[in-house]
């Protein structure tokens, strides 16, 4: 039986049933000979070998919309919002050549599969990046802010970002201290599952992220489903967001606050609290520093070796955030595993030492117990209920703009974008 090339369009008959789809390369990694084709629900649909009656080619069917551009019309009175592209799962579909997720599809693309926004809202597209989140780094989120400023200059009412969701947290605290002048919303948005997935998550995840970008709110966030189903997303702050689960919709938590808000799949927005209103005539917005690089983050865990703080030492870094265990706690009583004099040399070489908490929820305190006063005292600072990802990407921020310690502590602890609080209801 001649077997048509991967990418085609294909008929396939067995004994008990046929199917029509795209022909996807062949499986591996499952040690059996099987034939599996992407049905246009977006889902795979497996056949073995020795089952299949006959498989016919209908031509070339593997979609390639890398050049279509869309220029929707203009509507007079309605919003203008500028969604930027990233990369990530949002914008991710199957390359026929692998049979795996790539990153793909542009923002034009994601629009063009949602005509119910038309007439809406006008949307500006761009696409500063293409790189799933793992590649984010420091450089390329003051080239995000960069994008977002020169939307926001030249007009735009909101912005989306469209970004893989593994990092989107850290790229959301970014952009919270880069832009923390922003007059309008600035929504982070993605998928759990690749948009041409029949159970993807990202339309629902992008209508809500354009809805909310469209409101009065101002500042940096993260839109994500609330639930498992397709009815409603929630809002979160940039600086107080983590992904929580590595597959579910709802993977996306708001930590040690509330959501800002909940969006239904209508459209409709309730604030959990007040909120800060946007700025309608600041079109003169700049991007506020950069990021020093040379902070490591390092995690608590049994039996650490000290030299991971002496390695940073000796490579002249400059910040270390440390994530702790409970209220800050690193190992400090047995002399093969204590940190104190690896610490002490840190802080004697000029480094700057924070201090979070591996639990997430709750805040590090630096009294309470006396191994924990053993730290304070060497100079660690802890960073009450800021979160690690944001403490390390703040750090990093901080160093680019002070240099003296006493600058860099009031700094790192005094509120810039919502991300500590002064006390906690729960210690």
């Amino acid at each position: 039986m001649s077997r048509p090339a991967p990418g085609h369009r294909v008929l396939v008959k067995t004994d008990k049933q046929k199917a029509e789809g795209i022909l996807l390369p062949p499986q591996t990694l499952t040690g059996r000979k099987t034939t599996v084709i992407k049905l246009d629900s977006g889902y795979n649909l497996g056949f073995l070998d020795n089952q299949i009656k006959s498989i016919r080619s209908l031509g070339v069917g593997g979609k390639t919309d890398d050049d279509k551009h869309i220029n929707p019309p203009y509507f007079e009175g309605k919003p203008n919002v500028s969604v930027l592209s990233t990369g990530g799962t949002i914008s991710s579909k199957v390359d026929y050549r692998t049979g795996g997720v790539s990153a793909k599809y542009t923002s034009q693309d994601l629009l063009y599969s949602m005509p119910e926004l038309s007439g809406q809202v006008n949307i500006h597209t761009k696409n500063p990046l293409n790189v799933m989140s793992e590649d984010m780094n420091p450089r390329q989120w003051v080239d995000l802010a960069h994008s977002v400023c020169e939307e926001i200059n030249s007009g735009s009412d909101g912005i989306v970002i469209t970004h893989g969701t593994d990092t989107m947290h850290y790229s959301a605290a970014a952009l919270s201290f880069l832009l923390a002048a922003a007059p309008c919303p600035v929504v982070f948005t993605g998928s759990q599952r690749s948009i041409d997935r029949g159970s993807s998550d990202g339309f629902l995840n992008l209508a809500c992220a354009i809805n909310l970008a469209k409101s009065d709110f101002r500042g940096v966030c993260i839109v994500m489903h609330q639930n498992m189903s397709d009815n409603l997303c929630s809002a979160h702050l940039g600086t107080r967001a983590r992904k929580m689960h590595t597959s579910r919709r709802d993977a996306f938590w708001s930590i040690n606050c509330p959501p800002l808000a909940q969006i239904t799949s209508g459209g409709e927005i309730e604030f959990n609290s007040p909120k800060h209103g946007r700025k309608e005539n600041n079109r003169d917005l700049e991007v506020s520093g950069g990021f020093n690089e040379k902070v490591a983050f390092i995690k608590a865990y049994p039996g650490m070796n000290p030299e991971l703080v002496d390695f940073y030492v000796d490579k002249n870094y400059e910040g270390i955030v440390f994530e702790g265990t409970a209220l800050g706690h690193l190992p400090v009583s047995f002399e093969k595993y204590s940190l104190l004099s690896a610490v002490e040399r840190a802080r004697d070489s000029g480094l700057v030492l924070a201090m979070t908490t591996q639990c997430l929820f709750g805040r590090v305190h630096p009294h309470v117990y006396s191994n924990l006063r053993e730290l304070s005292s060497r100079g660690v600072i802890y960073c009450g209920d800021m979160l690690p990802e944001v403490s390390y990407v703040k750090l990093m921020w901080v160093l680019d703009k002070v240099c003296d310690l006493g600058g860099v502590r009031r700094m790192l602890l005094q509120p810039h974008a919502g991300e500590i609080s002064k006390s906690s209801t729960i210690l």
